[in-house]
């Protein structure tokens, strides 16, 4: 797997060895930073990051910090071996061996802010709903925040929440991508009224 954009375009991304992983395929990578645009100064939260991908894709494309959270030890060392390989300062990136679901809480604790969280979860384990309605409960998106979630086509995830709505949505194959952004004032005021 390569770097398709950015100061480490046609590096090299390396999967962990000995895990069945379903790796983000470049050309969805590629769509999904179509979608998003620029992502220069953004800080971005990876879920289930696996090899890290995205979020080293990001970081190629001028994000200011990104945050891996993985609960594979492989999939953590693999990503620091990644970023290693491309010699990323350390003050911009963060790897956390965690539960994506558990981390949430200590994130807001920890008053930390995201413009963009991709998660990634397994296919059809109800990780991505759970993702979203987690996300939804804990302040960690910025006030223009976008949440982009990889999922099988068949889980059909369609939640009424309050704090990020459903922005838009992409198929490739038997992947859909939904994009979720943060609920703004002016949009929380009007439903209020």
């Amino acid at each position: 797997m390569r770097i398709i954009g950015g100061e480490y375009r046609s590096r090299l991304i390396f999967m962990p060895k000995g895990l069945r992983l379903r790796p983000t395929q470049d050309k969805v990578r590629e769509a999904v930073f179509n979608l998003i645009g620029d992502v220069t100064d953004k800080n971005v939260l990876e879920l289930f990051a696996g090899s890290g991908a995205f979020g080293i894709e990001a970081i190629s494309r001028g994000a200011r910090h990104a945050t891996f959270v993985d609960n594979n030890f492989r999939c953590t060392e693999t990503i620091r071996t990644n970023i290693e390989s491309l010699g990323v300062p350390g003050a911009r990136y963060e790897i956390i061996r965690a539960n994506a679901l558990s981390i949430l809480s200590r994130l807001e604790r920890q008053e930390e802010k995201f413009d963009i969280i991709f998660l990634d979860p397994p296919y059809q384990k109800g990780f991505a709903k759970k993702c979203l309605i987690n996300i939804n409960a804990y302040d960690i998106l910025s006030q223009h925040g976008l949440v982009i979630a990889e999922y099988f086509k068949k889980e059909m995830i369609i939640l009424d929440l309050d704090n990020i709505i459903w922005d838009k949505e992409r198929r490739y194959g038997d992947t859909i991508i939904s994009i979720y952004r943060k609920v703004t004032r002016e949009e929380d005021d009007g439903q209020a009224g």
